[in-house]
């Protein structure tokens, strides 16, 4: 497991990307140093914020020795290393790989992106571009309700970080007026990563600057 003593995140609470790696170290007990960033008030448009993130996305864990490491995804790899939460076995490990591959490519456009343009006015539930978020959506809940039929967790017979990978953006699902009834075993996965030691379900509101035109950030 890695060196922790001076781990920071820099974080902003509304992000499902961000909640993923504080679930994370909630369910690890690893202690670090909250940073908030306001993705929509510019913070990550700084010359200062470019050198820790050229990509200028949230979240970013500062590790001990003074790195800085972006994307969700790489850092609930890196700080699970030497944790039950990251299989051993060279098939396992590949099948998590799998499934955090598939959060960033499909959970992530059709449920994620959904929700933050709906939650923030961007988008409309009867436009175009909505309806067809919400199709995909819906074949992103197909695949895991049938991948569920015949297991607890995605990998393997024990909760990773596949899960809490997956769990981020599918969980809210409801929030992008995606109905959820017809994922009975999808709902049960739910509510097994939420038996889990350790967690949290702390994401916030998106803020008014995060509507079209009210802020300044990547996202227009």
């Amino acid at each position: 497991m890695t060196d922790t003593n001076r781990l920071r995140l820099y974080d902003y609470a509304a992000s499902c990307n961000c909640y993923k790696v504080r679930l994370l170290l909630a369910q690890l007990a690893i202690p670090y140093q909250p940073i908030p960033v306001d993705i929509f008030d510019g913070a990550t448009l700084t010359d200062e914020y470019a050198r820790k993130n050229p990509a200028r996305t949230t979240p970013v864990l500062e590790t001990a020795d003074g790195r800085y490491l972006p994307e969700s995804n790489a850092i609930l790899m890196y700080l699970a290393q030497g944790t039950p939460l990251l299989p051993d076995d060279r098939f396992e490990l590949a099948e998590v790989v799998r499934w955090l591959v598939f959060e960033q490519t499909d959970v992530i456009p059709a449920i994620g992106g959904l929700r933050f343009r709906l939650l923030a006015g961007r988008l409309q539930r009867t436009d175009p571009a909505a309806i067809r978020r919400k199709e995909n959506a819906h074949d992103v809940l197909t695949l895991l309700e049938k991948h569920l039929a015949t297991r607890d967790y995605l990998v393997g017979a024990r909760y990773t970080i596949a899960d809490i990978a997956v769990y981020g953006y599918t969980h809210l699902a409801h929030e992008a007026g995606i109905e959820m009834e017809p994922y009975a075993r999808v709902r049960d996965w739910f509510e097994r990563v939420a038996q889990q030691p350790g967690y949290i379900d702390d994401v916030e509101p998106y803020g008014a600057n995060a509507a079209p035109g009210a802020g300044r950030s990547l996202y227009g």
